[in-house]
């Protein structure tokens, strides 16, 4: 660490923070800002979220006797201040890397992240748990979440909210209020608690009333009396007192002169407390604070300069294709509706709501309602298309079963983000989405090869009466050009893409694996087959190719446990045909954060290990090519 930080450098743990005078926290908050925004610009990362919640940060510490006081982060997002302050501000060079620190809280990594984060709304759930847990144990300690006002859209919050509020246990609830999540929040709470803040008709209200009682003292004073009184019926507190909290609030989120003599004063009140804060995402860093969606999660960068758009011409991302699909079918039929759960930009969705808005449906973080508000579309003859990341389709999984499949109704999952993910790690990576619904009747799940067959696959998806997930990486693929208009490739029928030599191997390739397969199957000759599709199966197709080759081998981006080379041996079984097999795909474990290409190389799922693997099992079959 250089001289720019002398104090902050002297904090390697909570308690040396606690030891400061209260005049050097100003100074500190300042160095812990100047440390985020260094450290980001040299690794990547979340940023405009870190800077917002320094102060924050450095109060809850200072009161609060953490980690034997839980501090229960939402998401996670915002947690590089707290992992300065708690001992790994050394480490802060590894964030997001192989083998480094993650970037968001987790239990392994240090005892003062009390519990792992990084999908949004379970905060409050979580210390409430913990808070009831300290009562039953006769524990005399704290728990506080910290949420932000995009959270607070979830369902989830508002049932630990309702639960919470009957509890006699020492829970703080801290609204984090940014006005922002990574898209911006939407909805009528979010509208509700933006129109408290800009107080415009309390602000009238007092104006009037000063021009009016001001040439009359006596009156003046009792109205500011009355002002008082009032203010406590327009701020939420209504509405949070309603679930039984003790709403405190708001209050400047950047202020210490007010967080701090809060916080103190609220550790000696009795019962569920909840503190509106305001803070403002980016703070401190100009460029952020005027754009904090493009600096949500930023790569490398000069502070100094800011973002700069690289000259080169990218190839198009899957996010990317996807958005120009989305666009082209509604252009082709007005049946289609999009939504999303609070994921705009990161599923490629801007371009969509600005052509047709009234088509376009954010519904906040709020996963299950997201699902079931579709089959309402579906059920009235709408065609929606669902866009969503594979990891959060997972918290909507009843509803995808009960309201979606049960009744067999046309949506379409436009599942971003499949496979593995690199730097956010296992919170997010779309590893289980084929299990998790091949196993579900009247569902269908499309892989698609490249970006052209993902265009492809999304109108054949579209073409169906029944629930059809597509799932796509993130990034780029093979950089295959996509064709214009709107052609479907056949339903449930996959390809043979390279013919071999002989009756040996053959390679059946779900989703992007099929390139780097194909590099592998160059050293055997072997034949490889694009699949397409984990359900349905194109099982002819299947049975062809194992009549025709002694061993066959499934590749797939996905959990082994379920997927579709289970489906593979399942249809063979069933068909009665008996064939060696390897399956190769993600082991059952939990793959933690890194770059993605290291981490596919590090389970074989390259080329080089794809054809080790095939070495190891087949040596006699593989001497013979």
């Amino acid at each position: 660490m250089n001289s720019s930080f002398p104090l902050l450098q002297t904090i390697n743990d909570p308690a040396e923070l606690r030891r400061l005078p209260r005049t050097q926290l100003k100074t500190l908050a300042d160095e812990l800002r100047a440390y985020v925004l260094q450290s980001v610009s040299r690794t990547g990362g979340h940023l405009s979220s870190n800077l917002g919640t320094v102060e924050l940060t450095v109060a809850l510490h200072y009161v609060f006797n953490t980690p034997d006081d839980r501090l229960v982060w939402d998401v996670g997002h915002q947690t590089y201040p707290h992992k300065i302050l708690t001992g790994r501000r050394e480490r802060m060079d590894s964030l997001r890397q192989l083998g480094g620190l993650s970037g968001f809280p987790q239990r392994s990594e240090s005892e003062h992240d009390a519990f792992g984060t990084a999908h949004s709304s379970t905060s409050i759930s979580a210390a409430l748990g913990m808070a009831i847990a300290a009562r039953i144990k006769g524990e005399d300690r704290h728990a506080v979440a910290i949420i932000g006002d995009g959270a607070m859209t979830a369902g989830m919050a508002f049932e630990a909210l309702n639960n919470g509020g009957v509890e006699d246990c020492k829970l703080l609830v801290i609204l984090n209020d940014n006005d922002m999540s990574i898209s911006p929040p939407v909805g009528a709470l979010n509208r509700y608690l933006a129109q408290l803040m800009s107080g415009q008709f309390y602000a009238a209200a007092k104006n009037v009333g000063k021009q009016v009682l001001q040439v009359a003292p006596p009156l003046f004073e009792l109205a500011k009396r009355i002002e008082e009184h009032a203010k406590g019926m327009v701020v939420p507190a209504t509405l949070f007192e309603k679930f039984g909290f003790n709403y405190i609030g708001p209050i400047d989120g950047h202020d210490l002169e007010s967080l701090i003599p809060t916080l103190e004063n609220i550790k000696h009140l009795k019962g569920p407390q909840f503190l509106h804060v305001v803070t403002k995402k980016g703070q401190g860093y100009k460029l952020a604070e005027a754009d904090p969606v493009a600096y949500h999660g930023p790569g490398k960068f000069d502070p100094a300069v800011g973002l700069v758009k690289s000259s080169a011409v990218p190839k198009p991302t899957f996010t990317q294709v996807f958005g120009q699909w989305l666009c082209d079918m509604a252009e082709h039929d007005a049946r289609l509706v999009g939504v999303t759960p609070a994921m705009r930009e990161g599923s490629g969705m801007v371009e969509f709501h600005r052509r047709f808005p009234s088509r376009y449906f954010d519904v906040g973080i709020a996963e299950q309602h997201a699902v079931t508000f579709a089959a309402g579309l579906a059920c009235e003859g709408l065609k929606p298309v669902v866009a969503i990341y594979s990891t959060f389709l997972q918290r909507g999984y009843d509803q995808l079963i009960h309201d979606v499949a049960l009744q067999d109704l046309p949506v379409v999952f436009a599942l971003d983000r499949a496979g593995l993910v690199g730097a956010d790690g296992a919170t997010h990576a779309g590893a289980y989405d084929i299990p998790y619904l091949r196993c579900i009747p009247n569902v269908s799940v499309a892989c698609p090869a490249d970006e052209n067959e993902c265009r492809q696959l999304l109108s054949s998806a579209f073409e169906q009466n029944h629930p059809v997930a597509v799932r796509y990486p993130r990034g780029s693929g093979a950089g295959v050009a996509t064709q214009p208009g709107l052609q479907a490739l056949p339903f449930g029928k996959g390809e043979v893409r390279r013919l071999g030599a002989g009756k040996g191997i053959a390679i059946l390739a779900f989703g992007t694996l099929l390139y780097p397969a194909l590099e592998a199957a160059d050293k055997f000759n072997a034949t490889v087959v694009n699949m397409r599709w984990a359900k349905p199966l194109d099982v002819e197709l299947l049975l062809q190719v194992a009549a025709e080759h002694e061993a066959l081998v499934t590749v797939e981006d996905g959990a082994l446990m379920g997927g579709a080379g289970s489906a593979v041996g399942e249809a063979l079984q069933a068909a009665g045909v008996l064939k060696s097999l390897l399956h190769l795909g993600l082991p059952d474990t939990f793959i933690e954060h890194g770059d993605p290409v290291k981490l596919m190389a590090l389970q074989g799922l390259d080329a080089a290990g794809m054809a080790a693997s095939i070495e190891r099992r087949f040596p006699d079959l593989v001497a013979q090519a």
